[in-house]
């Protein structure tokens, strides 16, 4: 049985990718799927064979209001963000899930507050700093979400809510686009599904090709934010620190830099766009800001890495790497000679390559299975297999 589907995108860096690719999932299966989305995106979502809605507003509500009202969709998949799409659908009577296209980024019980980069907690002074670092992040993002949101929803005739995050647990699902094993635990909600990475590249990195060459030193691929986080100047110091060892690196930078602003070594080359799931079939290693997108795709290709947080949940990604020793976390600020030798350390211990291979074991069956689906098809057949394999597993010595 065929469905329709009505997906409200923010459009805003990395979690475009999988968002989209829940999108071409979705049409591959036959569905009749809606991307209500900016302008600027039209080529991104016609790519993926799903009709664009452009949205006429700054935000969402009126705009899928209006739609739903014309289409009358059987589910509507928002952005973790599209507070306004989640009120819609709500008013209108429409089921409606959330895409997180990270770590699960509510604050819950046995896990660390969100946005902190804290590992787990360990006896009670972790439990308390938890609660109380909790709060003051809970008080932060109702503070600048809340008094909208409460609202908008009163313009639509719903009731207030206590906390910002409370509209998304009013959810059908969360959909977490990410790997159980890769998160830490904690007491979450039942709407709560992890449904496994999706590793598709962002639909500009398919313009540009790479051809490996064979042999040499080993192969260390660099990829920071694919927006604007003033970035060039930490690229330069990863450019300089590569320069100081045998190893071939690339360096791509994505939309937000001009690949003219990073002065790179002889031994480094820099790329505005390549396919980095093509590269990391080649590469020994992957610097990286800490984005949930470029992690996944580097432990998926039993890939350790070497993450620089930058912002948002960068930290949060990067405590988990480091709690399953699968890489070194520096601060952005790192010198070259500090970057040198975190790269250095990890090429040269396998521990790091042991912890990768294990959790992209795990993440590659996540990635591969119909859990996605499942979820989304309110029949809840079996889907079968989404995608082709994605990387063949590295044997290392130990």
């Amino acid at each position: 049985m065929k469905y329709s589907y009505l997906v409200a995108l923010t459009g805003n860096g990395g979690p475009v990718p999988p968002e989209l690719g829940v999108v071409r999932r979705l049409v591959r299966r036959g569905h009749r799927v809606t991307v209500l989305a900016e302008e600027s995106m039209a080529a991104e979502v016609t790519d993926t064979g799903a009709r664009l809605r452009p949205r006429a507003g700054v935000g969402f509500a009126r705009d899928t209001a209006d739609e739903i009202d014309s289409e009358r969709p059987d589910l509507v998949l928002t952005s973790y963000f599209a507070f306004g799409a989640m009120v819609a659908a709500q008013a209108c009577g429409v089921p409606f899930s959330v895409l997180m296209t990270g770590v699960y980024p509510l604050q819950v019980e046995g896990a660390p507050p969100p946005e902190t980069g804290f590992g787990p907690a360990h006896g009670p002074v972790g439990r308390l700093r938890d609660r109380l670092v909790g709060t003051l992040v809970q008080r932060q993002w109702d503070q600048g979400l809340l008094p909208q949101l409460n609202a908008l929803r009163e313009g639509f005739g719903l009731e207030r809510l206590a906390h910002y995050q409370d509209q998304a647990q009013l959810a059908h699902r969360q959909l977490v686009l990410s790997s159980a094993a890769f998160d830490f635990p904690g007491q979450r909600p039942h709407g709560v599904r992890y449904v496994g990475p999706i590793l598709d590249d962002p639909h500009w990195a398919g313009e540009t090709s790479w051809t490996a060459t064979d042999g040499g030193d080993p192969l260390v691929l660099v990829s920071l934010s694919t927006t604007a986080q003033g970035q060039a100047e930490c690229l330069q110091r990863i450019a300089e620190g590569l320069g100081r060892l045998l190893v071939r690196g690339i360096i791509t930078t994505g939309p937000a830099v001009d690949p003219a602003a990073v002065i790179a070594p002889a031994n480094v080359t820099v790329l505005q766009t390549a396919p980095h799931r093509e590269i990391m079939r080649y590469a020994s290693l992957v610097v990286t800001h800490g984005g949930h997108g470029t992690l996944m795709k580097a432990l998926a290709a039993d890939l350790p890495v070497v993450v620089l947080p930058h912002g948002r949940d960068h930290a949060d990604h990067a405590a988990r790497v480091r709690a399953h020793r699968a890489g070194i976390v520096l601060p952005r600020i790192a010198s070259p000679q500090r970057v040198a030798r975190a790269v250095r350390q990890v090429l040269r211990s396998p521990v790091y390559y042991r912890a990768a291979g294990e959790l992209g074991r795990r993440i590659r069956a996540d990635a591969l299975s119909d859990q996605l689906l499942r979820e989304l098809e309110p029949s809840g057949h079996a889907a079968g297999p989404v995608a082709e394999r994605l990387f063949s597993v590295r044997e290392m010595e130990s």
